[in-house]
C-alpha cells in the first residue's frame, strides 16, 4: 500500500513557505531576517523551527528585540513544570498551598491593600458573612471610581443567599451586576445600582444547534455577556462558582478576557478536582498552580487569602497538610488604570 504523505493545514503550509523565502540559500532575506504577513506583523523564523510549523496555530511574532512572543487564540494553558522529582501529591499541595497563602509583590514592594469587607463600607456595619475583600490601594484606581461612582462589579454566583457584599458596592455608589441562573425573572433591578440576571456563566458557550433551539439559553461565557452588554471593562469580578471556577477561570486566560478586569475575588474549593478537570490528584493540583501562576503573569497580584475554617479541612478528599476545602483569594490587576 503507497502511504500518502500528511498534507498540513493550509495556515500551516503558508508559515511554512514564508520560513523557507527566509532561510539561506533560498534566495529570501537569509537566516534572522523578520517575515511579515498581509498584517505586516513579523514573525522570527531563527526561534521557531520550520517542523514545529505542523503542529502550531501560530508561528511566534517578534518585537523590536527579536524577542518571540505569541498572538491570537490559545487552546490550553502552559503547564508549570512538577514541584518535585517524583511529581507526588505531598510535593504539588505543598507548592501550591504556600502559593496561596503568600501574598505577591509588585516593583520589589509587598502590595499595600486597605482590605475593604462588606462592613467596612456598608452604612449599618452589618458583618460580612463571607470574606471578599478588595484593594484600595489608590495606585489601581478603584477607591476613585467608588468615589466618583463610576465602578462596575460582576458578581458570578449559584443560588447563594449572601449578597451582602454586592448590596454594599451598589450602595456605595457601584454599578452591581449579579448573575445567577436561581433568579425567578430574565433580568431584576433590584435597587438604583443593582441588577440581577437570571444567567449562569460557563466556560463555554451553548453548542449553536442547542442556541438554535433555545435562543434565550440562560448559559454564556463571560467574554459574550461582555459584549452582549456592551461592557469593556470590571472593576471587580467576584466568583463564588461551586468548582466551576477552575474552568471559568482557564476561559478567562485563553481568552485574554482578564485585560478588560482590574479585581479577582474569587471562592476556590479543593476538596475535589472540579468540573471537567480531571487527572491524577498530582496532576490536578499542578493544574490549579499553573492556572494561578498565568495570572501573575498576566500582572495579577494576589493581595489576600482568606482560609475558610468552617468547611472541611479536606484537601482533594484527604485530610492533609491542614489545608481547608475552601479559601477565598484576592488579587489586583497591576497594570489597571
Amino acid at each position: 500500500m503507497k502511504l500518502r504523505p500528511k498534507i498540513p493545514p493550509v495556515r500551516n503550509v503558508l508559515f511554512l513557505a514564508m520560513y523557507l523565502s527566509a532561510a539561506p540559500g533560498s534566495g529570501g532575506r537569509g537566516e534572522g531576517s523578520l517575515l511579515r504577513d498581509p498584517r505586516g506583523q513579523r514573525y522570527c523564523p531563527e526561534t521557531f523551527p520550520y517542523q514545529s510549523y505542523f503542529h502550531a496555530d501560530r508561528p511566534p511574532i517578534c518585537d523590536d528585540n527579536r524577542n518571540a512572543f505569541w498572538t491570537g487564540p490559545r487552546w490550553h494553558i502552559d503547564l508549570q513544570p512538577w514541584a518535585g522529582p517524583t511529581q507526588s501529591l505531598d510535593e504539588e499541595a505543598l507548592r501550591f498551598l504556600r502559593y496561596i497563602s503568600t501574598t505577591q509583590v509588585v516593583s520589589h514592594a509587598q502590595i499595600a491593600c486597605d482590605h475593604m469587607s462588606t462592613d467596612s463600607l456598608a452604612a449599618d456595619s452589618s458583618p460580612s458573612k463571607k470574606p471578599w475583600s478588595v484593594c484600595l490601594d489608590d495606585r489601581f484606581g478603584l477607591a476613585h471610581q467608588i468615589r466618583s461612582k463610576q465602578c462596575r462589579l460582576y458578581s458570578l454566583g449559584l443560588g447563594s443567599d449572601d449578597t451582602h457584599f454586592e448590596v454594599s458596592m451598589a450602595n456605595n455608589g457601584c454599578e452591581v451586576h449579579r448573575f445567577d441562573p436561581s433568579v425567578k425573572s430574565a433580568h431584576i433591578l433590584e435597587s438604583q445600582r443593582l441588577w440581577y440576571h437570571r444567567l449562569s456563566i460557563d466556560w463555554r458557550d451553548p453548542h449553536p444547534a442547542v442556541a438554535a433551539q433555545k435562543p434565550h439559553s440562560n448559559t454564556r461565557k463571560l467574554g459574550t455577556i461582555l459584549n452582549e452588554f456592551g461592557h469593556h471593562k470590571i472593576d471587580v469580578l467576584k466568583a463564588d462558582l461551586e468548582s466551576a471556577e477552575w474552568k471559568v477561570l482557564e476561559n478567562l486566560i485563553l481568552e485574554d478576557v482578564l485585560e478588560q478586569i482590574g479585581q479577582l475575588v474569587f471562592e476556590i474549593h479543593l476538596h475535589w478536582p472540579g468540573f471537567e478537570v480531571s487527572g491524577s490528584d498530582s496532576s490536578v493540583v499542578r493544574f490549579w498552580y499553573s492556572l494561578l501562576k498565568e495570572l501573575e503573569l498576566k500582572d495579577f497580584r494576589l493581595f489576600h487569602s482568606y482560609k475558610d475554617l468552617s468547611k472541611p479541612q479536606l484537601f482533594l478528599k484527604k485530610d492533609i497538610f491542614n489545608a481547608s476545602s475552601c479559601y477565598t483569594l484576592s488579587w489586583v490587576n497591576t497594570r489597571w488604570k
